[in-house]
């Protein structure tokens, strides 16, 4: 699948490492930038299929990019948007998080990315309409209240865990050892626990665990 992409990144190297990646798989950077002003008036120019940004960027060197995102995201509805950050900045991550019902929307952080075939397979995954969420940036959101997570057993926030990250039910099964009717179980029992409704849609599941962080 063939995305048109804008990458909104002010660190050279990265930004034209980024590009350079994503072209020679296929994927068409119409737009890369190092400011999040200049990020907004590129996608009003090119309306991406996707957009790929930081966190942290000019003007203020705080959360612009992550702000910029949020604005077009309440101005494109459903532009699919995959933030790459070395930060969990939670003032605007749930927010973003949950704009659009979560649809289309991803937050990963740039250490974690280590595989250029899980990398990609994220982008596709976002500009699809799916979800995923890197499991620290979870984590570190779910400080910011007194967590529900109190109901779940170990083994179900374990699950819980991996279906952020996008996980099918024989993925967990394979990564737990354990069998997939087990995992069908603890996701039943999540489901239940954190009043969230039981949905057969794959995004769902990630969106769960969204719908949980806003509770």
């Amino acid at each position: 699948m063939s995305l048109r992409l804008i990458v909104a990144e002010d660190a050279v190297l990265l930004r034209e490492g980024l590009i350079g990646l994503l072209e020679r798989v296929g994927h068409e950077v119409v737009a890369a930038v190092a400011h999040a002003d200049a990020l907004v008036e590129a996608v009003r120019a090119h309306r991406p299929d996707l957009i790929i940004t930081d966190v942290r960027m000019p003007p203020s060197l705080g959360d612009d990019g992550l702000r910029s995102a949020v604005i077009l995201r309440e101005e494109f509805p459903g532009l699919p948007v995959l933030i790459l950050s070395q930060y969990v900045e939670r003032s605007y991550a749930l927010r973003l998080l949950d704009s659009g019902g979560g649809a289309g929307v991803g937050y990963l952080l740039k250490e974690r990315v280590g595989a250029v075939t899980d990398f990609m397979a994220a982008i596709e995954r976002v500009a699809g309409g799916g979800t995923i969420v890197d499991p620290e940036v979870i984590s570190q959101l779910l400080r910011l209240r007194k967590s529900p997570l109190e109901r779940l057993s170990p083994r179900e926030r374990e699950v819980l865990a991996l279906i952020a990250e996008g996980r099918s039910n024989a993925g967990i099964a394979a990564e737990l050892f354990i069998s997939e009717a087990a995992v069908n179980k603890h996701i039943g029992n999540i489901f239940s626990k954190l009043d969230l409704p039981v949905d057969t849609e794959g995004h769902r599941r990630v969106l769960a665990v969204l719908a949980f962080l806003r509770a």
